[in-house]
């Protein structure tokens, strides 16, 4: 058994720091990892295969790390990645560990946010064509209609700290029309992908008065807290030395000073290759 067993969240890139972000603040004692593979980032525009091969390798070095428990933090990965993963290759590497996504919990929790029954999800172009967020919304709740709108230019805007300019007020504000014309009695957005948080800001300009903008790094950590809940014996596994390392597969120095718009704190980046 490894000294350290961490929780482990796994990103294409940056935008799975706003989901640590608030796993660090409901979990502070427990360990974490942070891989984001940015050598190959983005993943949204690549097809199922591609980022199912990424992301399997991406879980087999963490779990080489020692971590028992990991959450894909990027709608991508959890869209085209996540079944395949669970139930085809934990059970040849180890039936013991876990690989959760981030698309289920906030299905989970439309069903109490909506009032008019109609939900908007913003995502990347994969995300949005895997159409994983209206099947997981529609078996938990038939009723509910959910539209989706691609939003190609948004990780980019982000990405290269642009999102509270001009430009990210036209793009946005012209994908948030796109989706009001196709469902205009939409009460509530999910942003489906991690980046989008920090896209808020813009975000509220550009959206009906009332509407709730729903981001996915509470829900995730709400979802975590009752999934250890449920199975205390992944919960007891998990190390406690309220630890935070950082890795990338690209530039740690450009890691570590991209992922300061996504966390308010320090961090040195460890270049992880595999």
């Amino acid at each position: 058994m490894h000294q350290s067993e961490p929780i482990a969240v796994f990103d294409s890139g940056y935008g799975g720091l706003t989901i640590l972000n608030d796993l660090l603040t409901s979990f502070p004692e427990y360990d974490f990892i942070y891989l984001g593979d940015n050598a190959r980032s983005p993943y949204g525009g690549r097809s199922f295969d591609v980022v199912y091969r990424y992301t399997l390798q991406a879980v087999k070095a963490l779990f080489e790390m020692g971590s028992p428990l990991i959450i894909l933090a990027c709608n991508t990965a959890s869209a085209k990645a996540l079944r395949t993963i669970q139930q085809i290759d934990l059970p040849r590497i180890d039936s013991s560990r876990r690989v959760l996504g981030v698309i289920r919990p906030s299905a989970e929790k439309i069903g109490e946010l909506t009032q008019s029954g109609c939900v908007g999800i913003l995502g990347t172009t994969g995300t949005v064509l895997s159409e994983s967020y209206p099947l997981e919304i529609k078996k938990l709740f038939p009723h509910i209609r959910v539209e989706q709108e691609s939003c190609p230019m948004w990780v980019p805007l982000v990405e290269n700290n642009e999102h509270l300019s001009e430009g990210a007020h036209y793009f946005v504000k012209k994908n948030i029309e796109n989706l009001f014309k196709k469902a205009p009695e939409t009460d509530t957005i999910i942003l489906g992908c991690t980046h989008y948080p920090l896209l808020k800001p813009v975000i509220e300009k550009h959206v009906p008065a009332g509407v709730k903008i729903i981001s996915q790094g509470p829900i995730v950590a709400e979802s975590l807290k009752d999934y250890f809940t449920r199975h205390p014996e992944m919960k007891s596994r998990i190390s406690r030395n309220n630890r935070c390392l950082f890795y990338t597969t690209e530039h740690p120095d450009k890691f570590s000073q991209t992922a300061s718009l996504f966390m308010d704190r320090e961090i040195t980046a460890i270049r992880l290759e595999y």
